[in-house]
């Protein structure tokens, strides 16, 4: 196949938005469409069938795209349903028109009508109106009518214009805190505000300001129900379907709809059996549903305990329709749903929910698994799988889990590797090596193999009892060289203690074309522990740590906190315990406003905690002013790190090509908060000190010469990045011919020549991956190309987090051959399957709550007491803890990681640097 490169032709004719996101080809007299993220080709259908796919809507598009970027699905979901939307618009204007034409006994045919009047204009369907006489109650309102197809849509009394106008006007609206004694569960959703003596509510995901209403108007915005507003298009599933819910099991939209009352027969129980066998209607309501019987495992005060006042007593009883809930039925999934006459099965799936739950939730807690097992897709594959048998299930043994079904699982895991093998030729791939110590105290490492197209667990090594843990590490590292290929082989990664070091310089020694590489996420978290010893930071942080303690170890303030915040947690959990540190204190900073509503409101002044020492300490942290612009500017020196810490750790893009400009925008930060030169020195020396074994590292200053938008926008002499550049080549292209083309297609690279130099290939800097960029512009320099792709698909960081379902440590302490064996391709599978669900994850999940990782050690100091926890201290009830709900949109939109590096790298202070190991003839260099 040709591929079809005429961007000019696509920008000024092809408008769709899907464009972006394919790849046109020519396949004889044939085209093609090929989609970016998965590859697939579509070789009919158009551009509509590839926005299909990507949008994962069921249609022509075949299967959903799996590794489209979730901002990119959102969009093209969002344009399918805009046109579909403005096709109706045009066909209610138009069926406007004939309908007034019709009433009015008007033809198009007629002369004078077609000379007079346009009515593919407005303004000409209006005029038409006002020269017509009809009686009023015939009479069309063409003024709606045109304001519906001008996009100023009437909704609940309020056009988008004065919605807008009234949005803009957001500013000068008082915030009113939500009591607790809003119960309805869409106020955890939105926002109160007082609006001269008028009282306005806010959704928190869209925006959209209700001016009347009430929260029911609101929660059917968010349950996605039309009538008296629009729907909310930004609303997370799980939300919509809570809120779905709540209409259904109040019955407030049957309420709403008509005041008529329905009664439901309820007959004898069968004494033999106990179960109730039929349910009747006197409107004739749908027979195909089950009765559960009533059970001993029901409590009296449960939702589906049938209360005894309605028992029949021979001849049956009539319970009222809004009474249902209290009886319990199970609908059968194979039959109609339906309850009532007009659709309503809340009672049904109310009961269906609690029982189902209640069983798996019974098989969790007895097994011991842990609870956010159920986030994983292939639980839910599980649930949908049972779902789909029916009563036919048949569950598998013991033997059936430990046998075949362990076999058919290490099959299908082995037969993916292919598709790893093949890139790792292409691309190249890194070795990635970590360990880890368990509560045993077994020190446990892990290899795995990461390449652009993810990452593969190899092998794991227990060190425990191994006198010469270096000689067991590079005989490791080497049989797994030697298995994926030294020529496939960039780099092996690890972190920069002793023995990973002396392990390290062995390897590039038997290796000469392999480099050893310190983990950057690793030296990014050992800056900001540093960070966090410095005098001003470590008073604030201990500060807000007693803050957090005290709220998350009494659940009345914790619930009356995530009121305040609506649902947004204190605590924000990062990769390593010095992220988690100004991760929360920036969290803290984003919601000042919240918190100190909280302390300021009655709720709080009637509290019995807010009288306590910590309760007083929280409001004096929270009502100075001091304590919160000193924790802005922390946050603002950290915020450089955490982005690069981001960057490095990204599943979207190796970080490879970003380190050397993260570290720059960092200590250009700190130059520009502190100003002055000595205090934002004591931050530089600890950069530098952390940053002396990867300032010279030649893969980072390849990295940063090779992405154009970072090289076209530096001053000034690159001969030390250049140099690094040369070493690289030196050392991954073994054969001098191609050592040669290469430097001498750097000079068409520098001087921007041929490709290089075009208009798109400069607009493109800014919004391809640097990978991608020269594949798509670097056909006049092959050699430098497939160089620079290379380098730029390689990770540089470790990844930062291992689950802890999986027996590693069972594993090395088996001591039967067999069982060792059966335990090793069990670790296999599951390690495998977690990292293809980590990297093909396209939606946030939900909400984590910070006290799931409360024994953690990178958020205890966030939440757990100094003292240990006695039954004496009777001051909390865990069972009357609100979840959390997550809505971080109220914490405003974040700037893109990558975007917000920047271009322009003059500084040359920021780029030579001064650090204590300075002198005045050699400053610190940072290239």
């Amino acid at each position: 196949m040709e591929v079809n490169n005429s961007s000019e032709r696509r920008t000024k004719q092809k408008r769709d938005p899907a464009w972006n996101y394919c790849e046109m080809y020519k396949n004889g007299e044939k085209v093609e469409l090929k989609c970016v993220f998965c590859g697939k080709i579509f070789k009919g259908g158009g551009i509509h069938r590839v926005k299909e796919h990507l949008a994962g809507a069921k249609g022509d598009g075949g299967s959903p795209c799996m590794r489209v970027d979730p901002d990119v699905r959102r969009a093209m979901q969002e344009n399918l349903s805009g046109v579909v939307g403005k096709r109706k618009k045009k066909q209610r204007f138009v069926d406007a028109e004939d309908e007034l034409l019709i009433q009015n006994d008007i033809t198009i045919e007629d002369e004078g009508f077609r000379n007079n009047y346009d009515l593919n204009t407005v303004d000409d369907l209006l005029r038409l109106t006002e020269t017509i006489e009809t009686n009023s109650d015939k009479r069309l309102n063409i003024e709606g009518a045109s304001n519906e197809f001008n996009g100023e849509q009437s909704v609940g009394g309020m056009t988008r214009r004065r919605r807008r106008n009234l949005q803009e006007n957001s500013a000068n609206m008082e915030p009113v805190a939500i009591g607790s004694l809003k119960r309805d569960p869409a106020w955890k959703h939105c926002q109160m505000f007082n609006n001269g003596g008028k009282v306005l509510l806010k959704c928190v995901y869209c925006g959209k300001i209700f001016n009347g209403g009430g929260i029911y108007r609101l929660k059917e915005h968010l349950a996605g129900r039309t009538g008296n507003g629009s729907v909310c298009s930004e609303v997370q599933s799980d939300v919509r379907l809570l809120m779905q819910e709540s209409l259904n099991v109040s019955g407030s939209v049957g309420k709403k709809k008509k005041k008529q009352k329905h009664f439901i027969e309820m007959p004898n129980h069968n004494a033999g059996n106990g179960a109730v066998q039929t349910l009747a209607n006197g409107r004739d309501l749908n027979n195909e549903i089950d009765l559960l019987p009533e059970t001993d495992a029901l409590e009296e005060n449960s939702d589906v305990f049938l209360n005894q006042e309605h028992e029949g007593n021979g001849s049956g009883g009539r319970i009222e329709k809004g009474q249902m809930g209290k009886a319990s039925v199970l609908i059968n999934p194979h039959k109609s749903h339906t309850l009532t006459a007009d659709g309503n099965k809340a009672v049904g799936s109310k009961v269906v929910d609690n029982q189902v739950q209640m069983a798996i939730g019974h098989f969790l807690l007895y097994a011991g698994i842990s609870f956010d097992a159920t986030n994983s897709v292939y639980f839910r594959r599980m649930i949908e799988a049972i779902a789909s048998q029916g009563s036919q299930v048949v569950t598998p043994s013991c033997n059936d889990l430990r046998s075949w079904i362990l076999k058919n699982s290490v099959k299908e895991v082995k037969s993916d590797f292919g598709r790893f093998t093949g890139c790792w030729a292409r691309s190249g791939c890194s070795i990635l090596v970590d360990d880890w110590v368990t509560q045993n105290g077994r020190t446990l490492v892990k290899v795995l193999v990461d390449c652009p197209e993810g990452n593969l667990f190899l092998k794991s090594l227990d060190i425990s009892e191994i006198r010469n843990p270096v000689d067991a590490l590079y005989e490791l590292l080497a049989k797994v060289i030697e298995e994926v290929g030294v020529r496939n082989v960039l780099q092996v990664v690890t972190r920069g203690e002793e023995p990973y070091f002396v392990c390290g310089k062995r390897l590039i020694d038997a290796y000469p074309s392999i480099f050893w590489t310190p983990c950057a996420g690793h030296c990014l978290s050992l800056m900001l522990k540093d960070f966090t010893k410095l005098d001003l930071i470590s008073a604030i942080l201990e500060q807000a740590k007693s803050i957090t303690r005290f709220i998350y170890n009494h659940n009345v303030i914790l619930n009356m906190m995530r009121r305040h915040t609506f649902g947004v947690d204190l605590v924000d959990i990062g990769v390593s315990k010095s992220a988690t540190d100004f991760m929360t204190l920036n969290r803290l900073v984003s919601l000042k406003q919240n918190l100190q509503n909280m302390v300021s409101s009655e709720e709080w002044a009637e509290s019995p905690y807010s009288r306590e020492p910590e309760g007083l300490a929280v409001l004096d942290c929270f009502s100075s002013e001091s304590f919160w612009s000193t924790c802005a500017l922390i946050s603002r020196l950290a915020d450089p790190f955490l982005r690069l810490l981001r960057i490095v750790s990204s599943e979207k893009r190796p970080g490879m090509g970003y380190v050397y400009a993260g570290i720059y925008r960092a200590k250009e930060t700190i130059k520009k908060e502190l100003v002055n030169q000595k205090d934002y020195h004591d931050y530089w020396n600890i950069i530098h000190r952390r940053w002396e074994k990867l300032q010279h590292h030649p893969l980072f200053a390849a990295g940063f010469y090779l992405n154009p938008k970072f090289f076209y926008s530096t001053g000034g002499d690159m001969h030390h990045i250049r140099s690094h550049v040369y070493d690289c080549v030196e050392k991954l292209v073994p054969d001098p011919n191609t050592q040669d083309k290469i430097v001498k297609e750097t000079i068409s690279y520098q001087n921007g020549d041929g490709d290089f130099g075009r208009k798109m290939a400069i607009r493109a800097r800014d919004t391809l991956l640097p990978a991608e960029w020269w594949s798509t512009y670097g056909g006049a320099c092959p050699n430098l190309a497939r160089f620079a792709i290379r380098i730029l698909g390689q990770t540089c960081s470790l990844i930062g987090s291992k689950p802890s379902h999986i027996p590693l440590e069972q594993m090395h302490e088996t001591k039967n051959c067999l069982e060792y064996q059966r335990l090793n391709d069990l670790v296999l599978v599951q390690y495998n399957w977690w990292l293809k669900e980590r990297a093909q994850k396209i939606k946030e999940q939900e909400p984590v709550d910070p006290l799931l990782h409360a024994n953690s050690r990178v958020a205890e100091d966030w939440l757990m007491k100094e003292e240990a926890y006695s039954d004496d201290q009777n001051i909390s009830d865990w069972s009357t803890i609100s979840p959390p709900m997550g809505n971080i949109m109220l914490l405003g939109s974040r700037a893109d990681d990558f975007e917000a590096l920047g271009v322009g790298f003059d500084d040359l202070e920021v780029l030579n640097g001064v650090s204590e190991e300075a002198t005045d003839d050699k400053p610190a260099e940072f290239f």
